[in-house]
C-alpha cells in the first residue's frame, strides 16, 4: 500500500520545502489543485522540487482539453495526473492514451459520480480509481465502508485510492481491509508541527 501526501493551499516556496522534506519518506507527493491554479504548470515546472525518490502527482482535475492538459502536465515533470470521472468518455480515453504513451500514470477522480458512470469508465486497466469525499460536503465519510461497497460493485477494478479526512486509525483499518492501493492524506500530515514524523507514523500504520 502506498501513502500519498497532498500539499495544498500553501505558497510555492512552502510546497518546495515540504516536498524536499517528504521526498523518500512517502510514496507519492501530490501538488494540489490550489497550487496549480495559484501558480500554473510553468511555475511548477521551473520550481526546484528536484524529487529523487517519491513520485509526483499533479491534481489537475482535468474535465476537458484533456490531451493538451496532460501533455503539459507530464512536460512539467509529473509522474501522475488526475482526470475527473465526470468528464466525457472521449476525454478519459484520450488522456489515458497520452498517459500510456508517456509510460506514466493517471488517477480518475470519482468525486460525485454514480455507479452507472463508474461502470462506463471501469475498463482502464492501468488507471487508478480515486474514491474522493468532497472537502465541501457536510456528510460524514466512512472510508472502510465506502471501499467495501466499491469492491463489491466493481471487483475488476485493480487500482483504488481513497481520500477524505483519513486519520491514523482509519489508515490502519484501510490497510487491514486490503482493498485500497493508495491512501491519500493532506492536513493530518502537512498541517502538523512535524510533517515528516507524521508521515512516518502513517507509513508505519499502513505497511
Amino acid at each position: 500500500m502506498k501513502l500519498q501526501v497532498a500539499i495544498d493551499r500553501v505558497t510555492l516556496d512552502e510546497a518546495v520545502k515540504l516536498t524536499h522534506e517528504l521526498d523518500g519518506v512517502v510514496d507519492i507527493i501530490e501538488l494540489g489543485t490550489s497550487l496549480i491554479k495559484d501558480y500554473g504548470l510553468l511555475a511548477l515546472k521551473d520550481a526546484p522540487f528536484n524529487v529523487q525518490s517519491s513520485e509526483i502527482l499533479y491534481d489537475l482535475k482535468t474535465n476537458d482539453e484533456g490531451v493538451y492538459e496532460f501533455e503539459k502536465g507530464f512536460d512539467a515533470n509529473a509522474d501522475i495526473l488526475t482526470v475527473m470521472a465526470g468528464s466525457s468518455l472521449d476525454t478519459i480515453e484520450q488522456v489515458y492514451d497520452v498517459t500510456e504513451k508517456r509510460n506514466k500514470e493517471m488517477l480518475i477522480d470519482l468525486l460525485e459520480v454514480d455507479n452507472n458512470k463508474i461502470s462506463e469508465i471501469a475498463g482502464f486497466d492501468n488507471a487508478i480509481y480515486g474514491l474522493h469525499h468532497s472537502k465541501d460536503s457536510k456528510d460524514s465519510f466512512d472510508a472502510v465502508d465506502t471501499l467495501d461497497k466499491f469492491k463489491k460493485n466493481f471487483p475488476d477494478i485493480k487500482k483504488v485510492a481513497v481520500a477524505g479526512g483519513i486519520d491514523l486509525k482509519q489508515a490502519k483499518a484501510i490497510a487491514t481491509q486490503g482493498i485500497a492501493d493508495t491512501i491519500i492524506v493532506g492536513g493530518k500530515i502537512v498541517k502538523t508541527d512535524n510533517p515528516v514524523d507524521s508521515a512516518k507514523q502513517f507509513m508505519e500504520a499502513i505497511k
